[in-house]
């Protein structure tokens, strides 16, 4: 007898044999056969585990948390239309962060596409709403079209700047019999530099007087070997949002991700020669329009296309940063830069105590706070941080030792994401102390999610810095001239809505209380919601 299950049944267990082990979603009508794949947040019934949330692009931003966390794909299962709509947030800050995040949803019967016949969920071109945020978007004619879409999408994840994929399978596909012996395909390798290029790189490093190393997210892998070349050029390293940590926050050549500070801008007019690996240089770190970049700029990417965007390359190399590091560092043995860190080492000094100097009244309470968490966090804690004033400073203020540790939507900026992204990490790192740290205007966007720590009691701190609204923009208006509109809406007592979802709820009164506040969090049985009001007295 022939081993046949359905099609959204072995698209499951596919997904497992690809190393899949949960996804975030909410079930319909729509995906009832996946649903036979899966098992219920934690009990292992099926290959994968599924995790209800409470909104699709709560789900979303799960599966965003899953891959900041680990690397790999988060994946979100929706149904057709209002499901996938509602997670394309996620799927444009996954694009923005070049994160792997696969978005498989459900659609309207094959026979009805592009139809206009009414029916439910109904997306004339639904792959068309979620090209523009994606690296693929497809939909799946019959069922032997999805282990190919499958493989496409793994590729994508594997050889290439990993971007979120959609897939979707019509519900007359997914109920399609199929034979149980789908399996992965041999998946490409990253690309490795250009013969010769790296030698070219390290001439104009080593002839360089103040040289920079500018890092990205897709430098993550190469974390000890760009220490060790900043080390042996004494160079600065400056670090994007998504680089935060690659080099620890608080070696003597770090400035962190600061490209936002006005003192770090200038200096890197400076410089006489940039390496930027894995790193856009992106407008979002910097949030000025271009930044003033005079010296040799090296740019090593995996994306050819980055080489000659707004910032072209002096000398462009394609390669993934992991073996490209380690042939630059050997490439670099016996370069005596020692005077030139020396230099570099008392620059970073100036710049750090200048920075400091320049803080604003709310930015001195943030480094407050922030310094206060640091001391009572374990060192590996990962910070799931939402669009707000405090992340913001803590971007640079907030000293983290490796990457992946600092969640900040720097390009995409949806609000919203921390909390979700938190549960995510939460569930690919169950050993990993996690914190969120949101602004009470984005907090409210995803709130509901609250539910589903609480369901799945996950010891999570959330810290909930309330500054009466959209503080960001209410500044914006303010500077400008601009009467406030829309920026400054109630908050509900957060202490009561923490009890209604089943959570712990706390407001520390000074920074002892709220130190041990986070301490029980991290070993509770449940969420806790920590409210913190900027100008409490204990933090001015």
């Amino acid at each position: 007898m022939r081993n046949t299950i359905t099609c959204g049944e072995a698209t499951i267990r596919l997904l497992a044999r690809y190393g899949v082990d949960t996804v975030f979603g909410i079930p319909g009508v729509h995906t009832l056969d996946f649903c036979r794949g899966l098992g219920t947040s934690g009990v292992q019934q099926g290959e994968v585990t599924h995790v209800q949330t409470r909104n699709e692009q709560g789900a979303g931003f799960m599966a965003e948390g899953y891959a900041r966390a680990t690397g790999k794909p988060g994946v979100a299962l929706v149904i057709s239309g209002p499901g996938v709509t509602n997670a394309a947030t996620a799927l444009g800050q996954c694009y923005a962060d070049s994160l792997p995040m696969l978005l498989l949803s459900a659609e309207a019967a094959s026979t009805s596409i592009g139809k206009g016949w009414g029916v439910l969920h109904e997306v004339s071109e639904q792959k068309a709403v979620t090209k523009p945020l994606t690296a693929l978007s497809a939909t799946a004619h019959r069922a032997a079209d999805v282990p190919e879409l499958m493989a496409q999408a793994f590729s994508i994840f594997a050889g290439e700047r990993p971007r979120p994929v959609h897939i979707s399978i019509p519900i007359d596909v997914q109920a399609e019999l199929v034979e149980d012996n789908w399996v992965p395909v041999s998946l490409p390798s990253r690309p490795e530099p250009r013969a010769g290029l790296i030698a070219e790189a390290a001439a104009l490093l080593k002839g360089a007087k103040r040289p920079v190393i500018m890092i990205g997210g897709g430098a993550g892998q190469a974390a000890r070997e760009l220490t060790a070349i900043a080390e042996r050029l004494g160079a600065v390293v400056i670090a994007s949002t998504a680089g935060k940590g690659i080099v620890p926050d608080d070696h003597l050549l770090s400035l962190s991700a600061s490209t936002v500070r006005p003192e770090v801008q200038a200096f890197i007019a400076e410089a006489d020669c940039i390496l930027a690996v894995g790193t856009e240089l992106s407008e979002a770190d910097s949030f000025i329009e271009r930044l003033d970049i005079r010296g040799k700029l090296i740019r090593l990417d995996i994306d050819p296309r980055k080489m000659n965007d707004f910032y072209p390359a002096d000398l462009a190399i394609v390669a993934d940063a992991g073996p490209a590091m380690v042939e630059l560092a050997t490439a670099l043995e016996g370069h005596d830069g020692a005077a030139v860190r020396a230099q570099a080492e008392d620059i970073v000094r100036g710049l750090r105590e200048a920075i400091d100097a320049n803080l604003s009244a709310s930015e001195r309470q943030h480094a407050r706070l922030l310094s206060a968490l640091k001391d009572c966090a374990p060192g590996d804690t990962i910070f799931a941080g939402d669009a707000c004033q405090l992340v913001y400073t803590g971007a640079f203020a907030m000293p983290l030792a490796a990457p992946r540790r600092w969640f900040y939507p720097a390009g995409y900026c949806a609000l919203g994401c921390a909390l979700p992204n938190a549960i995510g990490a939460k569930l690919a790192l169950p050993d990993r102390p996690v914190v969120v740290l949101a602004g009470d205007g984005g907090f409210m966007f995803t709130v509901q999610e609250l539910m589903v720590a609480s369901e799945l009691s996950l010891p999570l701190p959330v810290i909930v810095w309330e500054n009466g609204g959209l503080k960001q923009i209410q500044d914006d208006m303010d500077s400008r001239d601009i009467g406030r509109v829309g920026v400054e809406g109630a908050n509900p007592d957060f202490l009561m809505l923490a009890k209604a979802c089943g959570c712990h709820g706390e407001r520390p009164s000074d920074l002892a209380s709220f130190q041990s506040t986070v301490a029980a969090a991290l070993e509770a049985e449940k969420p806790t919601l920590i409210a913190v009001r900027e100008n409490d007295p204990w933090l001015t």
